[in-house]
């Protein structure tokens, strides 16, 4: 383990993209500002454990562990697209909310 010491407001970089700067010391708690690019996560690490505790218990999931799920989030058929007309296929159903949506261009009155 690298052991560095920093005063208020200076910086550590690690690789070039991620910057480590302490912005304050009060007692016993430093804070730390961390500029990192979008791809990389930054947990505090209890958070990061957390997160890893709660995939491996999800990849744990059998197939028959989900096959009531259907029922549960899709109540009555709710959501799903009606049946295709006789002969001929029906068109597709637009995605989420923006079906109900008028097109951008028209403007709603009052």
């Amino acid at each position: 383990m690298l052991v560095l010491s920093r005063q208020r407001d200076e910086t550590i970089m690690i690789g070039d993209d991620i910057e480590v700067t302490v912005v304050d010391i009060r007692g016993d708690k430093v804070r730390l500002g961390i500029n990192a690019p979008k791809a990389i996560s930054v947990h505090r690490k209890e958070v990061y454990e957390a997160i890893r505790r709660e995939n491996r218990e999800a990849a744990q999931v059998k197939p028959e562990d989900l096959s009531g799920l259907g029922k549960m989030a899709n109540p009555k058929g709710q959501g799903q697209s009606p049946p295709a007309p006789p002969g001929g296929s029906a068109p597709p159903t637009p995605p989420g909310p923006q079906a109900n949506q008028p097109p951008r261009d028209e403007k709603k009155s009052g």
